[in-house]
């Protein structure tokens, strides 16, 4: 697969993938575009913004099937069924192993919010935050805790505040 096409290839797939789910899709988007930007302006080298964006578009790869096996999406369903299926999903990309092994990573922790052991785990969680917070509608006090509690890059917090009007 050709280099310059892994992210652009990788996106229609993922659309393909969610089968007609707006949501889904729209929300994967979103998060994608997200990672990308505060990547981008975070100054990340090449291999770890492929790394990110890799992983923000298939972040929710598990969604449909936690809808099916359990009823719900809930954080800690996605990231048991996740790791799994974003290998399968990679498999055709001939990607190095230990970017691909990264990556089922950032999936199957991307709802937790303590040990982050890199840029590419943080920018994820601050992405996945940005339009989360969005979509479930919450509450300034939520997104204030959030702030304080998960937001570290200078980035993501400019995008934070500006978005959601907060104090930097």
């Amino acid at each position: 697969m050709k280099e310059e096409k892994k992210i652009s290839n990788a996106v229609t797939k993922m659309i393909f993938f969610y089968h007609g789910s707006t949501h889904d899709i729209e929300h994967f988007l979103k998060v994608w575009a997200y990672a990308r930007t505060i990547g981008e302006q975070e100054n990340l080298n090449e291999e770890l913004q492929e790394t990110l964006e890799l992983a923000s578009i298939i972040h929710d790869i598990a969604c449909p099937l936690c809808r099916s096996k359990y009823g719900s999406t809930e954080g800690k369903y996605q990231e048991k069924e996740g790791m799994p299926l974003a290998r399968e999903f990679y498999q055709e990309f001939d990607l190095p192993e230990e970017m691909l092994n990264r990556i089922c990573y950032l999936v199957g922790h991307h709802h937790t919010y303590t040990g982050v052991d890199g840029l590419d785990y943080q920018i994820l969680l601050e992405a996945d935050f940005l339009v989360n917070a969005s979509e479930s509608h919450y509450s300034r006090p939520q997104i204030e805790s959030f702030q304080k509690k998960v937001f570290k890059t200078g980035s993501g917090l400019k995008l934070l505040n500006s978005i959601y009007q907060l104090q930097g």
